[in-house]
């Protein structure tokens, strides 16, 4: 792990990845950033055909009527490669943990229903398989499509609005489903 840390530091120093041993990639995910939710993840070579991606996300953002899609997300994914690593297609097994405060917002696949006029607070981990393909555009830079799906469980408490109210209940969730999607821009050192 020590020797990881160290092949990223160098790598960011000398604006280049040791070829020898790693390539490293910083890329953030274009579909996060239309929900207003900075991203960034990074990546770097473990094997010949391994790379280990690491992703966060979050929104702290309050809108306009008191909706809210606030959340932090960290998913740690292994990756392999079926050519070479950081081009063509790539199998991945990610794990996810995070929290959210959703309230007046539209969830996709009907997740959380009665958001119109119930907030919902939790956490969920989970985890899942994905698929994905990387474009080289050019020395340094890619672009890549991947899907995922998989299995989330949470815990959550409802309250009958956005800041006021006693809880309402509180309650588990397992989902089965998408749990990654992704149109990331790729900068390779």
């Amino acid at each position: 792990m020590k020797k990881i840390f160290i092949i990223v530091f160098l790598s960011l120093l000398c604006g280049r990845a040791s070829t020898a041993i790693a390539q490293v990639g910083i890329k953030t995910n274009l579909l996060g950033w239309t929900t207003a939710s900075p991203n960034l993840s990074l990546e770097w070579g473990i094997g010949k055909k391994a790379t280990l991606n690491i992703s966060g996300s979050f929104n702290p953002f309050r809108f306009s009527d008191g909706k809210q899609r606030k959340y932090w997300l960290v998913q740690p994914e292994y990756r392999y490669w079926f050519c070479e690593k950081f081009n063509g297609h790539f199998l991945g097994f990610h794990v996810l943990g995070g929290e959210y405060n959703l309230a007046k917002v539209r969830m996709p696949f009907g997740l959380y229903k009665g958001l119109r006029d119930t907030r919902y607070q939790g956490w969920g981990i989970g985890g899942g398989i994905a698929y994905g393909y990387q474009w080289l555009l050019s020395k340094h830079w890619g672009l890549e499509a991947t899907i995922g799906v998989g299995y989330i469980y949470s815990e959550y408490d409802r309250f009958p609005c956005t800041n006021c109210g006693k809880k309402i209940e509180s309650a588990t969730k397992h989902y089965f489903g998408p749990t990654k999607a992704a149109i990331s821009l790729i900068y390779l050192l």
